[in-house]
Formats: C-alpha cells, sequence, structure tokens
C-alpha cells in the first residue's frame, strides 16, 4: 500500500534525489546495473582477447554462450523474484540480493586474477540470477514508496541511470581491460568489489516496504515463471502494456547489438567510435525519460507512447540512410572522425532513438506499476522481465536470419526495424487518438503560455468527478482539457462543434453540443443524458457553469444545468479557476474574439482546481459559484 498520502510533506518541491524514500533505492539499482555489465564486458573483453587467442576458442560460440548465459537466468528466475517481492518485504529482499551480488563480484575479482575463465563463465550465469531477482522488487517498490504525481520523475531517473550505468560499465570495463600487466586485474577487482560494496551500503537505507498479502514461497522458479505469466496474460490490458515495454528492448536491442559492425563497415571506425555512439543512445534514452517526466507533469501521459515510437522511427530511417564514410578498410579513431559531421549526424539520430525510448517506456512503466492487483504487482512485473527476455531473444534470431541467412545490409536492416517502429506508432495514434491529442494540445500550450499550474492533485485517480469553472477565453476547454491529470469530457456550443475546421476534433476530444442560443429542450435533455452517460461510466466531465465567455472579465451567475446534472448523479464536483487570459486574443476585452491580432506571446496564464466539493456539502449552485471564485482568489494575477 502506498505511504504517502496526497497531503503529506511530500507535496513540497523538494527533489526526489534528497528523499530518503527514493534516494537508496536510486542508487542500490545504478551500482547494480554498472556492476552487471562492467563484469559482463570484461569477461567478454577477457574471452575475446585472451580465452580464444590462447585455447583456440571459437570467438562466435563464446560470446553467445556468454550472452545467452545472462538472459536465461531471466527467464528462469524472474518468476520467483517476482513472487518473492510480492511474499516478503521488499527490502529484505533488496539487502539479500546486494549480499549474493557482493559474493559473486568478489569470487569474479578473484578468479579473474587467475584467469579462471570457465569459472567465470559460471559467474555470469549468478550474475544474471541476481539481476532477474532484482528486476521485479525494483520497480514493485516505486509505487508502494513514491507518491503516484511523483512516480513517473522517479521511473524517468531510474531509466537514466540504467542506461547511464551500462554505459559507464561498458566503457569503463573497456578502458581499464586495456591497462598493462597486472594493473589490469587489480583495477577491475577493485571497481567490482568496490561498487558492489557501494550498493549493499545503499540497500541498508532503504525505507521497510512490507508484503501486502504474505504467504510462503517454495523454491519452484520455472514453475513460477509460467505462472507469472499466465496472470500476466489473464490481465489483457497489462499484457499489452508488457509486449509494448518488449517491443522496446527488441528496437533498442536491435541496434545497441550491430552498432559495432556498423562503426566497422560504414563508420570505419575502431572501439572508441562505437562507445561514443552507444553514448548518445543511452544519453538520449536519460534526456527522453526526463522530458517525458516533464511533459507528463506527474500524470500517466499514455499519448507519448505512440509520438515516442514516431521518434525512434524517423530518426531510424535517417540514421539507415547513411552511405559508408569512405572505401578504405583503415579503421579510424574517434579523435580523426570528431571533426566529421557526419559522425554528429549520426550521433544525434541515435540520441533521438533513444529520446523517442525514453517517452515510450516511462508512461508504459508506471501503467504497469499503478494498475491491477497491488498484491501481484511484482509478479507481473517479472513476467514483464521473462517477456521482455524473449524479445531480446527474437531480436538477436531475426538479425542473424536478416544478416546472416537472407544476407541483408545493415542499411535494410535498420530501415525495416524503423519501418516497424513507426508503424507501430501509427496504429497506437490511430487507435487512440483522445491522449496522443492532449499530449499535443499541452505541448502547444506550454509554448504558448507561461502555465503555473497547482491543485491537479484534486482530481480523483479514478471514479466519476465534474470539473467546472469559469469561462473567460475559447482558450480555455483547451487549457483544461491539456493540463488535467485524467481525459476530460466537456459541453461546447452546437454551433462551434458543428464548424467543419472544428468538427473532427470535437469528435476525438469527446466533446458533447449542446445549443445554448436556441434553449432546446429535447437538445437539452440529449446533451444531459450524455453527460450523464460519460459520468456513470466512471469518466470526468468538465463545464463552464456560466454557459458564455464572460463579457467584463468577473464570473457571472451559473446556470441552472449543474444543478439538474447533480441532482441525476451526485458525483465529487471539482472547482477549477483561470487568470491571465482575460484580454488574450480569444476573449471579449477588446471586442470580438479572434477579431484582431494578438498582441502578446507567452501570456502568464494561471490554473488551480480546488479541494473536491462532495454532494453532500452544497445548497444550490451558488455554493459551487463561491467555491470558484475561492480558488480563483488563491491564484491571484487579476482576471
Amino acid at each position: 500500500m502506498t505511504q504517502h498520502t496526497a497531503n503529506s510533506p511530500l507535496d513540497s518541491r523538494r527533489g526526489l534525489m534528497r528523499e530518503r524514500f527514493f534516494a537508496p533505492l536510486f542508487w542500490a539499482q545504478a551500482f547494480g546495473a554498472f556492476s552487471d555489465n562492467f563484469f559482463k564486458q570484461v569477461l567478454l573483453l577477457m574471452l575475446t582477447y585472451i580465452a580464444v587467442p590462447k585455447y583456440g576458442w571459437d570467438i562466435g560460440i563464446v560470446n553467445n554462450v556468454a550472452a545467452g548465459l545472462f538472459i536465461v537466468p531471466l527467464l528462469l528466475f524472474s518468476g520467483w523474484g517476482g513472487t518473492l517481492a510480492d511474499a516478503i518485504d521488499k527490502r529484505t529482499l533488496i539487502r539479500a540480493i546486494k549480499w549474493l551480488e557482493l559474493l559473486t563480484m568478489s569470487m569474479a575479482a578473484l578468479l579473474i586474477w587467475y584467469q579462471m575463465f570457465v569459472g567465470l563463465m559460471l559467474l555470469l550465469f549468478l550474475a544474471g540470477t541476481q539481476a532477474a531477482l532484482f528486476g521485479p522488487v525494483k520497480y514493485a517498490i516505486l509505487p508502494q514508496q513514491v507518491p503516484r504525481r511523483k512516480l513517473v520523475v522517479a521511473n524517468a531517473w531510474v531509466e537514466l541511470a540504467t542506461f547511464l550505468a551500462i554505459l559507464l560499465g561498458i566503457v569503463l570495463a573497456g578502458v581499464l581491460i586495456s591497462l598493462s600487466g597486472w594493473w589490469a586485474s587489480v583495477s577491475v577487482s577493485l571497481v567490482l568489489v568496490g561498487v558492489s560494496v557501494a550498493g549493499v551500503i545503499a540497500a541498508y537505507f532503504v525505507p521497510s516496504a512490507p508484503p501486502v498479502q504474505g504467504r510462503k514461497v517454495a523454491i519452484a522458479p520455472l514453475r513460477q515463471s509460467v505462472e507469472v505469466l499466465r496472470s500476466a496474460w489473464q490481465q489483457r490490458r497489462l499484457f499489452n502494456t508488457i509486449l509494448g515495454i518488449s517491443t522496446f528492448w527488441f528496437l533498442g536491442v536491435s541496434y545497441l547489438t550491430q552498432l559495432p559492425q556498423w562503426v566497422a563497415t560504414v563508420v570505419h571506425g575502431s572501439g572508441s567510435v562505437v562507445s561514443f555512439l552507444l553514448a548518445a543512445f543511452a544519453v538520449g534514452i536519460g534526456l527522453g525519460s526526463l522530458l517525458c517526466a516533464r511533459l507528463s507533469a506527474g500524470r500517466m501521459e499514455l499519448g507519448l507512447i505512440p509520438l515516442g515510437a514516431l521518434l525512434i522511427g524517423l530518426a531510424g530511417f535517417d540514421f539507415a540512410h547513411h552511405a559508408a564514410f569512405s572505401s578504405s578498410a583503415q579503421l579510424h579513431s574517434l579523435a580523426e572522425l570528431l571533426f566529421r559531421w557526419r559522425l554528429w549526424w549520426m550521433f544525434i539520430d541515435l540520441a533521438l532513438i533513444g529520446v523517442g525510448g525514453g517517452l515510450l517506456i516511462i508512461p508504459l512503466y508506471m501503467r504497469l506499476q499503478t494498475e491491477g492487483d497491488e498484491a501481484q504487482r511484482s509478479r507481473i512485473i517479472a513476467a514483464n522481465n521473462i517477456i521482455n527476455a524473449l524479445f531480446m531473444v527474437m531480436s538477436a534470431l531475426g538479425a542473424a536470419f536478416l544478416l546472416g541467412v537472407l544476407g541483408v545490409s545493415l542499411h535494410l536492416y535498420f530501415g525495416l526495424i524503423a519501418a516497424l517502429s513507426l508503424g507501430l506508432g501509427a496504429l497506437l495514434a490511430v487507435k487512440y487518438p483522445r491522449p496522443v491529442l492532449r499530449i499535443c494540445i499541452f505541448i502547444v500550450l506550454r509554448l504558448c503560455y507561461r502555465l503555473k499550474l497547482s491543485g491537479r492533485h484534486n482530481i480523483p485517480d479514478t471514479g466519476p468527478a465534474l470539473v467546472m469553472c469559469n469561462h473567460v477565453s475559447y482558450m480555455d476547454a483547451l487549457l483544461l482539457g491539456g493540463t488535467s491529470p485524467r481525459l476530460l469530457r466537456f459541453m461546447m456550443d452546437t454551433p462551434a462543434y458543428e464548424s467543419p475546421w472544428l468538427n473532427w476534433f470535437c469528435r476525438i476530444a469527446g466533446a458533447i453540443p449542446v445549443d445554448l442560443g436556441k434553449r432546446n429542450p429535447k437538445d437539452l435533455r440529449r446533451a444531459l443524458n450524455e453527460v450523464s452517460a460519460a459520468l456513470r461510466n466512471g469518466e470526468v466531465v468538465m463545464i463552464f457553469p456560466e454557459g458564455r465567455l464572460t463579457r467584463d472579465g468577473n464570473i457571472a451567475e451559473f446556470r441552472r444545468g449543474i444543478e439538474t446534472i447533480l441532482k441525476r448523479d451526485p458525483v465529487p464536483v471539482i472547482p477549477a479557476a483561470i487568470s491571465g487570459l482575460w484580454g488574450s486574443w480569444g476573449s471579449y476585452r477588446k471586442g470580438r474574439p479572434f477579431k484582431r491580432w494578438p498582441t502578446r506571446f507567452r501570456r502568464k496564464v494561471r490554473l488551480g482546481f480546488g479541494a473536491s466539493v462532495p454532494y453532500t456539502q452544497w445548497n444550490d449552485r451558488r455554493v459551487l459559484r463561491d467555491r470558484v471564485l475561492q480558488v480563483k482568489e488563491e491564484l491571484g494575477g487579476g482576471k
């Protein structure tokens, strides 16, 4: 159960990294991501440059076996890890896993010193096992510790740290392995043990997260993996979310796995160039995650998912079009290529692919964390990890078939990956247009106005509600719909609804037309029935109780329609108020709206949502008007 309420001190503007409920978990998972990837990269480099020449092993077989030894535990033990995380205190489990990590890395440091490669391969399996156990608890503990409105930001920081830790681990492994003599073994061993010790220390500062439903857990990893997959399949919305996350990993692995070959054959660059382009992808993921948090403004913004997929596709097509730098077989260093503008062009393409990935994956993870049965959250996340691993394997097999068997070029391969992403984004945008439209409106509003928002947590996370607001300009509905934590249905004048310029938008937005000018009883009944149906369906409906735009900037008397609506459906009422739009292009201050040129750009606008008014606490519409006036006075800033 979430431990922090909307009225807790956590409503302050303190950063998450200063909060005890988040910072220790952040560092524990960041150190773990670094250790796993640092160790894996060190082993791959040692196998490639020491074991293969020394023992005559086949490099392709060795590298694939090593990759399999890390992925197979994700398939075997993720279900068990999810079951454990649901059954015991997550803090206890995190500490146990970090101790397992320290033991694994300490043994690895010893075996690296003696170059015992078979033992190191077995330890890679153990490292994959602790990663499989840590994955479910890492994401399941976030909604239990972090307030919902900060969950998007928390996930963004976790994704940023994960990909930067992966990048740093890969790069640092290459740097330290290149050291001469025993310095390489000593430095690698110190990093492995030191970072693992830091992870154990961080784990001891993670607050308690008791299980929602305790039960005994049998040691039956394979059976539990099947059970968590069956449970996820039965919850179709969550299963579709898992497929979306797995698609991200499919796309990401497709780029990352083939990037070294791309650098060698197209860029004609050395290993340092690979690290440079890997950095672009990792930094892009981090920036995309933070941008998602910024655009989401604390809400689960599903409209960013198709936009992220479209961005991956467009940037991917641009990346695939790059021709070879030269016909020379000589590999150039990063220093030699840094002044080639086409390398920076590739860098930007990969960074944009990463940004699209961040926009796509954060809302999906938040949906996985907040929907469904809280008592099964860890097992659902475990199912996600299993399917993620399967999609990674599918990515590797697909690349082997296309590039090895069919012999397609890397350019065509990356073009096909981009087409897959672009098609997915277009399909989602067509199937779910309202969330896409809302986030696009929010982005435009952020560009056009300096918005100051308050009280959005007063809109309930679930269930019906009626939002009522003063009516200052024709931009009010867009402002409320674009900034609300939930999708809004809204009433609007029939002539505007039927306008050929606006009708497509109104239909997508779910507007409810009503002709206030003609006062047709039949039309009014039809509109009220639509409002009632929306509320009974658990939706949030927004209305302007004044019935028309203000002519003097003040709030007019409310019409009786709001009383009729609430008598039919006594739902919570959220008073809202806007200030700063009086005198804007869409208001009546200087004549009819839109009959003059806009005179001010980036106008400062305030929008506030007041505390919910239960049905039992109002007598008539005058009480509701007083609540709206109160919210407007609290906003300040004039009309």
